[in-house]
């Protein structure tokens, strides 16, 4: 490894017990701890695959779904096989260095180089982090029917309580997340029944590329350009790096095979939630002749006189969900940021105060809320490159990752979806930008 760490280092051997993480310790202690042996590696993956189905998807894929119907379902499915490559890198890196993407960062960068990176993270961290905040608070207001600025309170009180549950281990937090995104599943489970979906057209257009005209390309370009979440790359990297330690090579490989489980499980969720939001609109709002359904009231709004009541509180509680658990991993996501770049933490108390004080100033003035959605995925858009290109270069590298080191193949798929998510959001900057 770079920095003079050997291998012995690079799986946890000659580590003292009591550095090691509370709970599971090590692979055979995971392999013989329940009856099932893959259940212990569950869990970080479950946290990562929040952030692909936070309010910014909600609106993009309705959006999708009411203009052009079933048309953009293939641009779904190949965002998902994406997001599943790079998140299977993150977690790998943690697991071969024990360090965090900001840690390996720091460690091989300059320090120039590093604060740098580390100003520009923290701004998509909480650009993301309002976006999600915002969208948990108008999930309380659609469904109980209050002014924002008392949905945002309800939300804060929510946040903190979510966040509470660390103090137990990061166990409880990991179910009570994966609880949130089973909820958000069975919520969008719920909307395919009302909405009775064209299942031919969707299995076709879910193998078959096609558009339909110029503003379908661009509409797929924004949702293949947000597949990756900049932050969420950095903490999944957080997540793996002690939460198991593997004891020698043969261990590592053990571990990133119930690794590409959990992240196969945690996207592939993902990605069918996402895909019922999109078939779910394209249904219910394009098949009724409402082609510019572009904001989540206009949706909840639109929903309950087409499929009932029903289906707009189901809405309603689905995006709560989705808002509350996304927001509580990109306050985590700014904690790993901070530690792992400069060095530095905060109680994530504090770190959650401050970034609720510009969702309380949006909603205290009045902004619109889904306007305000669309400039953070425009943010966000500006820290892709700075996490991706560094995860894809690190993992290549075998004086980093040892015995885990990407295979050649692996490496030239990455650069690939590299290119291809960093080329998308340039394009989707010159675009907003220029007009």
């Amino acid at each position: 490894m770079g920095n003079g760490l050997g291998e012995a280092k690079l799986f946890g051997m000659g580590v003292p017990a009591e550095q090691l993480p509370s709970g599971l310790r090590t692979v055979d202690e995971a392999l013989h701890r329940t009856r099932f042996r893959f259940t212990p590696f569950l869990g970080p993956a479950f946290i990562a695959c929040v952030a692909y189905i936070d309010p910014g998807n909600f609106a993009t894929n309705i959006a999708g779904g009411s203009r052009f119907g079933y048309t953009l379902v293939w641009v779904i499915v190949v965002s998902n096989v994406m997001a599943m490559l790079i998140q299977t890198l993150s977690a790998k890196l943690g697991i071969a260095t024990r360090r965090n993407l900001p840690e390996v960062c720091r460690e091989q960068f300059s320090r120039r180089t590093t604060i740098a990176l580390w100003l520009q993270a923290e701004a998509i961290a909480m650009a993301t982090d309002l976006a999600e905040f915002l969208g948990a608070a108008l999930g309380f207001k659609l469904l109980f029917g209050i002014n924002l600025l008392a949905a945002t309170v309800l939300t804060a009180i929510a946040a903190f309580a979510i966040l509470a549950l660390q103090r137990f281990g990061f166990r409880p937090f990991e179910a009570v997340i994966a609880s949130i995104v089973g909820v958000i599943g069975l919520c969008y489970l719920a909307e395919l029944i009302f909405s009775e979906p064209d299942w031919g057209a969707t299995v076709h257009h879910a193998v078959v590329p096609s558009f339909q005209g110029s503003d379908s390309v661009l509409l797929a370009v924004g949702i293949l350009g947000a597949t990756v979440m900049p932050h969420v790359i950095y903490l999944h990297s957080a997540l793996t790096q002690d939460r198991i330690v593997p004891e020698s090579p043969e261990d590592a490989r053990t571990l990133m095979r119930y690794t590409r489980l959990d992240v196969l499980l945690a996207m592939s969720l993902a990605g069918l939630i996402n895909l019922a939001m999109l078939v779910m609109a394209a249904s219910t709002f394009f098949g009724s002749g409402l082609l510019h359904v572009d904001s989540l009231e206009g949706a909840h709004k639109t929903l309950e006189p087409i499929l009932g009541p029903a289906a707009g509180t189901i809405f309603a509680v689905a995006l709560l969900a989705s808002g509350l658990s996304s927001s509580a991993v990109g306050t985590l996501s700014g904690q790993v940021v901070m530690q792992g770049f400069i060095q530095r933490q905060i109680p994530v108390v504090i770190r959650r105060g401050i970034t609720m004080v510009p969702a309380f100033i949006v909603a205290a003035i009045g902004v619109d809320p889904s306007r305000t959605l669309v400039i953070s995925q425009v943010v966000l858009s500006f820290g892709i490159p700075f996490a991706l290109i560094p995860l894809v270069w690190f993992t290549s590298k075998r004086h980093i990752m040892g015995e885990l080191v990407n295979r050649g193949v692996t490496t030239a798929a990455a650069w690939l979806v590299a290119s291809v998510i960093v080329g998308l959001n340039i394009f989707l900057l010159i675009q907003t930008f220029g007009g």
